[in-house]
């Protein structure tokens, strides 16, 4: 009697197995710069003004871009802003471009000047950002908590002053809404260029401490802007110093003082010696 045989099973090929996807940025980097150059047309030839810039930011950390007058550090926040491109070079915050993470309100910019709409309120100029941006699509924007414009002015000492108009503010309360405005509209980073350099020394005293308690507070990523050394090391984790034109990141100084800043520490030894070794920099790069 013949065997009866079984047919030989077709193969089970394997699940298409899709590609993987890219990793994510590391937790902790918000910002990655590398290879960045940028030139701007001058008299008979170009200007090179940022030449192979790299850089990464952690998150939650307050970051100062220090260096001499036309060193390119506002280009270089204002390229991380996406208001201007890099010739040469990669730019990423959060994973995005520059111009994506602007689009999903992931940056608060700070400029020089407050900025602020003459007859709008404090309280309506902080909230300003938030009630322009309301449109679909923000699923990331929505999903964060927008800051109460009145608390965070209240956190800024601006808690009388909420309903009055900018030309009833003094310079320094004009810009303690600007600063507000930005912590109101939740973006995970805060650019900040020159907030303080139209101000006299003892208001921007007051404001840097301002500054820091609310900073605090809310945690945000910051690369701030400054020609003031003091400035640079009262505020920061990490001073990032830049070299004489064409701008290049020459030193990196990690500001070892105690989180919160007590009062008074600018007085102390310890922050002199670091505002030394910081001043040290930037001449050093100035002969580079």
């Amino acid at each position: 009697m013949a065997t009866r045989t079984s047919p030989t099973p077709t193969p089970t090929l394997p699940a298409a197995v899709p590609a993987p996807l890219p990793p994510p940025p590391s937790d902790d980097a918000c910002i990655r710069v590398r290879g960045v150059s940028r030139s701007f047309p001058g008299r008979g030839s170009d200007v090179l003004v940022l030449d192979g810039v790299d850089l990464t930011v952690p998150q939650g950390s307050f970051v100062t871009l220090f260096g001499p007058s036309g060193c390119g550090k506002t280009t270089l926040l204002r390229i991380l802003a996406g208001l201007q491109t890099q010739d040469e070079g990669e730019v990423r915050l959060f994973g995005q471009t520059p111009g994506q993470a602007a689009k999903d309100k992931n940056i608060a910019w700070i400029p020089q000047s407050s900025a602020l709409l003459p007859w709008a309120g404090a309280r309506r100029n902080a909230d300003l950002s938030r009630r322009v941006n309301r449109r679909a699509g923000r699923r990331d924007a929505d999903r964060r908590a927008p800051g109460d414009p009145v608390a965070v002015l209240g956190e800024m000492g601006l808690a009388g002053s909420v309903d009055l108009l900018p030309h009833q503010l003094s310079g320094g309360m004009r810009q303690r809404v600007s600063l507000a405005r930005g912590f109101v509209q939740s973006a995970p980073l805060m650019l900040m260029d020159e907030p303080f350099s139209a101000l006299d020394e003892l208001t921007r005293e007051g404001l840097r401490y301002q500054l820091l308690d609310t900073w605090e507070r809310h945690r945000r990523t910051v690369v701030f802007v400054t020609h003031s050394a003091t400035e640079a090391v009262l505020l920061s984790d990490t001073v990032v110093v830049m070299s004489a034109r064409p701008g290049r990141i020459s030193t990196v100084i990690d500001v070892d003082l105690p989180r919160p800043r007590p009062a008074g520490i600018d007085a102390s030894p310890e922050f002199h010696r670091t505002v030394a070794r910081l001043r040290a920099a930037v001449d050093a790069g100035r002969t580079a």
